[in-house]
């Protein structure tokens, strides 16, 4: 297929992307490290998220979002369309994924299909996404040589609009991003004895 992929994930667009993805796997081990079941399950709010249910909601999607980008990808690689262009979102894709990046400003509701489950124990929540993420950089460094930026696949929560396969692993990251950034707001809250809550939002207009 051209290139191979070490030397596509040298390329500037790709190589952010995959360091966004590293620190995002680095920074959800530093926060559940020394965290017992308690603590991990621990709301700071009646109808807040435990940092378990915010790991949760990741892993759930995820998985909802590479399920929908796969298809389209594999399309596009048999088809033969190579990379083009950077993998960056467009106007509005690069404005929806600016729009989950954290400090939270405003809280929306998770789609149903990616709600969190209620109260799930801390080790599945954390196995869970940790699994999750690495499909989503597992499909980047499977697709980095497709054309990610003209491929386009379903938004699998809002009907009838196409994101970029770019745009889908941007918002991946910043969504990653928001809710590890809500985790760490509960666990310094639950170390703080404080009862203040945590927002955040999922991929398409989340918590």
């Amino acid at each position: 297929m051209g290139r191979d992929r070490a030397e596509l994930l040298e390329e500037p667009d790709l190589a952010e992307l995959d360091a966004a993805y590293f620190a995002s796997e680095r920074n959800a081990r530093t926060l559940v490290e020394g965290l017992d079941e308690t603590d991990g399950t621990w709301r700071a709010a009646p109808g807040s998220w435990s940092v378990a249910e915010c790991l949760d909601h990741l892993a759930v999607g995820n998985r909802v979002y590479v399920a929908a980008m796969e298809p389209s990808a594999a399309r596009a690689r048999d088809a033969g369309r190579l990379r083009r262009k950077p993998a960056v979102p467009g106007l509005i894709g690069g404005w929806f994924a600016r729009s989950l990046e954290p400090p939270v400003g405003r809280k929306l509701r998770a789609p149903r299909a990616i709600v969190p489950r209620a109260g799930p124990p801390l080790a599945d929540a954390a196995a869970a996404f940790f699994a999750s993420h690495a499909q989503v950089v597992s499909f980047l460094r499977e697709y980095a040589g497709i054309d990610l930026a003209g491929v386009h696949f379903p938004n699998p929560f809002i009907p009838g609009v196409r994101f970029s396969l770019a745009t889908g692993l941007h918002v991946l990251a910043a969504h990653e991003r928001r809710h590890l950034w809500q985790a760490w707001n509960v666990r310094r809250a639950r170390v703080a004895g404080a009862g203040a809550g945590a927002g955040g939002a999922s991929p398409s207009a989340g918590r």
